[in-house]
């Protein structure tokens, strides 16, 4: 989960925590309107239909897969891929496509990429179909156990995970070598020089951890308690900004000495600038996965299926992860890379140990029906657009 800025995009971490995805897949005759937030989903369909060796229109985040994977795999199946990068922000890209998806189209898209969290919505809306499991054996082989079974989507019905990340702290150790806590960005020694995400679920739970609630027992009042303070904070001059994976750019510059970011976009800005680190809050982090799904009126499933398949093979994923630097859903990938680039096998940040996670939790939505998180999402988006 990563919001995108102009030139970065996310790449990043950990297991987990931590999507995607009307009609016309969950009714045949297809139809307007799509399904209530709390259907059960009985009449979804499943995909099927296409050629493997046709065309494949994706939708994922900017800059995550390396230059040569999408070519290799249509030189190896036949395809021809177009591949886009529109997925900037959750909630912008479900703006965008929500009205084709509630006609039971997809705008040529036979593969979106989300945040776990969206993913949910999208699936509870009868925006994307069941995935036949029959097409998807080396997917089924190669999946990561931790990854196999999300709360979201416990059978792994509609979701894939593509990549997983962290959500912690991004700093400047050069010029704030003591920032340890999200509380530590409202010293006012650092006033004007912190940043936060602008997808709400990666930065309210945080902050929340830091005032000691339980982000998965949090409260609506809490979590609009925290946005009210965040608001403060805004309106004092602590938080110089929102920000997507742009923050690291600021970071660079030295603008901002610490903020809220993205764990696979730290390694990459680290790469860049040896004074950048990330810093697993005390309180813990956030963890989430960015998943692939198939949505209402994907022109060819059959070639979607094929490329899922591709990139769960080892190798073809160890290439994807060692330019993303996020973590990787599939397994045996760090005993290739432990060969061919062991700085990246042996990064907590790419394949993280228990103990460096122990503290964390998985990415979390406010509680309440769907006029309980309207509010809360109003109350932030007020915040983040002054």
């Amino acid at each position: 989960m990563k919001t995108a800025s102009t030139n970065k995009s996310m790449k990043l971490l950990l297991i987990a925590a931590l999507a995607l995805v009307a009609s016309m897949a969950l009714v045949a005759c297809g139809g307007g309107g799509g399904i209530s937030e709390g259907s059960d989903n009985s009449d979804v369909t499943t995909a099927e239909g296409g050629d493997p060796s046709g065309n494949l229109n994706i939708s994922n985040w900017p800059l995550y897969i390396d230059g040569k994977t999408i070519d290799e795999f249509d030189k190896a199946t036949g395809a021809t891929t177009k591949y886009t990068e529109d997925v900037n922000d959750n909630n912008e890209f479900f703006g965008k496509v929500q009205p084709l998806l509630s006609q039971g189209e997809s705008g040529g898209r036979d593969i979106v990429v989300v945040t776990d969290w969206m993913a949910e919505k999208m699936y509870k809306l009868g925006f994307v179909q069941n995935l036949d499991k029959s097409k998807l054996k080396t997917v089924d082989a190669n999946m990561i156990p931790s990854l196999k079974s999300p709360t979201f989507d416990p059978e792994r019905k509609y979701s894939v995970p593509w990549q997983s990340g962290m959500t912690g702290l991004v700093v400047r150790k050069d010029l704030a070598p003591d920032v340890k806590s999200v509380n530590d960005l409202f010293d006012p020694k650092y006033k004007g020089k912190v940043t936060m995400l602008s997808e709400m679920r990666d930065t309210v739970p945080l902050v929340m951890a830091a005032d000691g609630i339980d982000p998965k027992e949090a409260t609506t009042d809490q979590w609009l308690d925290t946005i009210d303070k965040l608001k403060e904070n805004v309106d004092n001059g602590q938080i110089r900004r929102f920000t997507g994976n742009d923050f690291v750019q600021d970071l660079a510059k030295g603008d901002v000495v610490a903020a809220i970011g993205w764990s696979g976009d730290a390694v990459q800005a680290q790469a860049d600038n040896e004074n950048i680190e990330y810093v697993n809050p005390e309180q813990g982090c956030s963890i989430w996965s960015d998943n692939m799904m198939i949505p209402v009126g994907a022109p060819n499933p059959e070639a979607a299926y094929e490329f899922m398949n591709y990139v769960y093979e080892p190798k073809n994923q160890a290439q994807i992860t060692a330019y993303v630097n996020y973590v990787s859903p599939v397994s045996g990938v760090k005993e290739i890379l432990t060969k061919s680039d062991p700085t990246i096998a042996n990064n907590d940040l790419i394949f993280p140990s228990e103990e460096f996670t122990k503290n964390c939790f998985a990415q979390v939505s406010p509680p309440g029906d769907e006029a309980d998180v309207k509010e809360v999402e109003q109350a932030f988006q007020d915040v983040v657009t002054g």
